[in-house]
């Protein structure tokens, strides 16, 4: 029986100032396999020097992080990604390829290819601001604790730590949405129990955009 026909688009990006000359990423454009094959996608940085961050993104959903890859250092996986059904690998400082294998229908989806480059020397740190959860929802046993971060380029890295610990399930990022003051903005949810809130465990919201981060805690502050 023939396999699922399954289309991986490949999209390209890359962050640096408006002033500076142009870092030009390239990607191939779209790849069509079957299910049960192995695919692999190439991407080249320019003269991004930041290594290659990849991005999964279904058609109406929020551009999932894949794995970072640095040439001198371990590919780093995002939540849910894995290897050896991902692995990424560099030809060069600059000639970076994803390899997916044995394609499943889940896997298609647009897939970027994403650098910085690090000789901008005015990129800012985001701006975050972490909420804790509402007394309503306490009263329910349930608590979301909200990261708004405001940042000058649309992707970024979200994690969240529990006393200093990552946190890998109950987390929900938004796309970044472009403000008319040419920012964005991206929210974070945790979602945890209310018996987890109350103790007393500090938790930390952190967003990396290419080589600066910004950390925001909250913790439950109880009153007697």
């Amino acid at each position: 029986m023939l396999g699922t026909l399954c289309t991986l688009i490949t999209a390209l990006t890359c962050e640096e100032a408006d002033f500076l000359g142009v870092t030009v990423v390239t990607q191939k454009p779209v790849v069509a396999v079957t299910t049960g094959e192995t695919v692999s996608i190439d991407c080249n940085l320019g003269t991004g020097t930041d290594g290659a961050r990849w991005y999964k993104q279904i058609p109406g959903g929020v551009p999932q992080f894949v794995v970072y890859h640095y040439h001198a250092s371990s590919p780093t996986y995002g939540t849910g990604f894995s290897s050896p059904k991902f692995t990424s690998t560099h030809q060069s400082t600059s000639d970076y390829r994803l390899t997916i294998k044995n394609i499943e229908e889940g896997d298609s989806a647009v897939y970027y290819c994403h650098t910085w480059d690090t000789s901008v020397k005015d990129l800012l740190p985001p701006v975050l601001t972490v909420f804790p959860p509402s007394s309503a929802e306490l009263q329910s046993n349930k608590a979301s604790l909200v990261c708004l971060s405001s940042q000058s380029g649309p992707f970024a890295d979200v994690t969240w730590m529990s006393g200093g610990s990552p946190v890998v399930t109950g987390i929900s990022t938004s796309t970044a949405v472009k403000q008319p003051d040419q920012t964005f903005h991206i929210s974070s949810y945790l979602a945890i129990q209310a018996s987890d809130w109350n103790m007393d465990k500090v938790y930390t919201c952190k967003v990396s955009l290419g080589v600066v981060s910004a950390l925001q805690t909250v913790k439950c502050s109880k009153t007697f």
